[in-house]
């Protein structure tokens, strides 16, 4: 690639993010330690310690993000080593449906636990029939465990995360190096420590930070479950009072800080890649074939995990299709009539149309950024080109929360993204910027592998024979790599339809709202707002697994896609 144009890529990638990226992360920071007047102070941030609230909502995200990651990792790393270590009957099938909770935000879930999980709900139905329980004294399970339903929310949708991260280390391990300490007479446990565990180390971490990232600024989920003393849900409140209350910037700061600090120590602690994670070579690399008992009891684990992160989807769905649902285990009366009522609510129709233009500005703009990193990334030799990559992963780093916040703070009037903000208030510029930054990593990883895939001799050829640089693209590069451009964006179309923070932080009126801010407000309605919510939910629920399903298939084995 020109060297020219390779920088001029650089610099202009590296403008987008110090303005829409890096600016309205630090601009939060800033405004966290700026008096009224101007002067730098610590007094804000030292309120957030000693205002007991405050305190409790930092300690309780911080809480509900270690515990969640540490219940992902028991759930995701178990069935990596099964899949990493075995062969045996339905692995293929059975692998693809533990992927499942991928296509629902885990705050729609919560719809279908929080209804399941009632005092009325099917649970106690269930415990009341098999006579487990008193019908004169059922028991709130969210009440008395609100933490750890959020905690249980949050790893079964995100432990498919660190599954993929976790098998994608293991697969670049070098089998011989257990085979070795097998013939040494180490012992299965031993070698697990000693050997399988470390070196798929890195893998483990970039799954476990993104993990604990999510958990730790999760609005969503403790929303649905009013879970009220944690801090996202203290920010989301605080944007009552934006303009004379400094606490929601110094709640913001904190939790920015804590999430940097924790990221940097898990990654000098555990990021760095051991000698041994070379490139696996090619074979199967002994895995164990597996059948009789044994394959079938691999099989129940991984149809069991898949059962169990299955049930929020079903909750959801039971709900949608509910007409009498009350003190029994599925409802007495079913009908389809909360799926025509909730496309006939006028919050819902304008929502999914705000949506579609939201996330097809945003994957059109990934798109073309995409490409254009990608080939810098992989086909320029210029210095700068790790560090550019290092900077479109950033927003897989920094919590979601706290952009959807700067952009906020930033858009006010006066400030400088105010010029996002069109006639009438419209947030639509704002919300396609917010969404191609957080998804950008998406594309890019996707053009990346095909890149590296893909044989530069017949872009050098065509270039030899005088085709120009933007022919060369369009006739050659592309036709390339167009299944890998096309798996990543739609995944950064369907997740950017279904976006929590920014949608719920910067969407203020009604005509503006995407749909997760409009299953939201159907939450808060009277009479049958829960399941036209849900109903809502299962649409959301079918295009995201259309689209998940289509990425796959365009990627096929190609790689890359969802490798963090």
């Amino acid at each position: 690639m020109n060297r020219k144009a390779a920088l001029g890529i650089t610099a202009f990638v590296t403008a987008l993010f110090a303005v829409f990226f890096i600016y309205p992360a630090l601009s939060v920071i800033g405004e966290a330690f700026k008096t009224p007047d101007g002067n730098f102070t610590f007094d804000f941030i030292g309120d957030v310690f000693r205002n007991p609230v405050y305190r409790e909502g930092l300690w309780n995200a911080l809480a509900l993000g270690v515990t969640s990651t540490i219940a992902t990792f028991l759930i995701a790393f178990p069935l990596s080593l099964l899949a990493h270590r075995y062969d045996f009957r339905g692995r293929g099938v059975l692998g693809i449906l533990i992927l499942i909770p991928l296509v629902l935000p885990p705050f729609v879930g919560a719809i279908g636990i929080k209804h399941m999980l009632g005092v009325q709900g099917s649970l106690n139905a269930l415990l009341i029939d098999l006579e487990f329980m008193n019908p004169a004294a059922p028991v709130d399970w969210l009440a008395r465990g609100r933490f750890w339903g959020i905690v249980a929310m949050n790893a079964l949708h995100l432990y498919p995360i660190l599954y993929m991260n976790i098998s994608a280390a293991l697969s670049n391990l070098d089998p011989a190096m257990e085979q070795a300490a097998e013939n040494l007479g180490c012992t299965p446990a031993r070698r697990l420590w000693r050997i399988t565990l470390p070196l798929a180390m890195p893998g483990i971490f970039a799954g476990s930070a993104i993990v604990f990232v999510w958990a730790f600024t999760e609005l969503g989920v403790p929303l649905v479950f009013d879970y009220t003393r944690v801090a996202p849900v203290q920010v989301f409140d605080g944007i009552k009072d934006l303009t004379g209350n400094p606490a929601p910037y110094a709640l913001v700061a904190v939790i920015l800080v804590i999430s940097a600090v924790v990221f940097a120590i898990t990654k000098a602690l555990f990021g760095r890649q051991t000698s041994g994670a070379q490139p696996r070579p090619k074979g199967r690399g002994g895995e164990q074939k597996l059948t009789g008992m044994r394959g079938l009891g691999c099989a129940i684990i991984f149809a069991s995990v898949f059962a169990l992160a299955a049930l929020p989807h079903l909750g959801v769905i039971l709900l949608s299709l509910s007409e009498d649902w009350y003190k029994t285990v599925t409802p007495i009366v079913m009908s389809f009539k909360h799926y025509t009522d909730a496309l006939g609510d006028p919050v819902v129709v304008p929502s999914i149309k705000n949506s579609l233009v939201y996330a097809s500005g945003a994957t059109l703009i990934d798109l073309v950024l995409g490409i254009a990193i990608a080939w810098v990334i992989v086909r320029s030799k210029i210095r700068g080109r790790a560090v550019l990559d290092a900077l479109v992963m950033l927003p897989l780093a920094v919590p979601g929360l706290v952009l959807a916040f700067g952009y906020l703070a930033l858009s006010q009037p006066g400030r400088p993204l105010h010029f996002l903000i069109g006639p009438n208030n419209n947030p639509a510029a704002l919300l396609i910027v917010a969404y191609a930054v957080r998804r950008l990593p998406y594309v890019v990883r996707s053009a990346v592998a095909g890149l590296q895939q893909s044989n530069p001799a017949l872009e050098e050829a065509a270039r030899s024979l005088g085709a120009g640089w933007f022919r060369t693209l369009r006739r050659v590069s592309l036709p390339l790599i167009g299944a890998n451009l096309a798996a990543g964006c739609i995944l950064a179309f369907a997740f950017a339809m279904l976006e929590v923070s920014d949608s719920l932080i910067l969407a203020q009126q009604t005509e503006h709202y995407p749909i997760t801010k409009a299953i939201y407000t159907l939450l808060s309605s009277l009479g049958n707002g829960h399941e036209l919510a849900a109903a809502l939910g299962v649409w959301a629920m079918v295009f995201l697994a259309i689209a998940i399903t289509g990425a796959a298939a365009l990627a096929g084995k190609r790689g890359g896609l969802f490798r963090v």
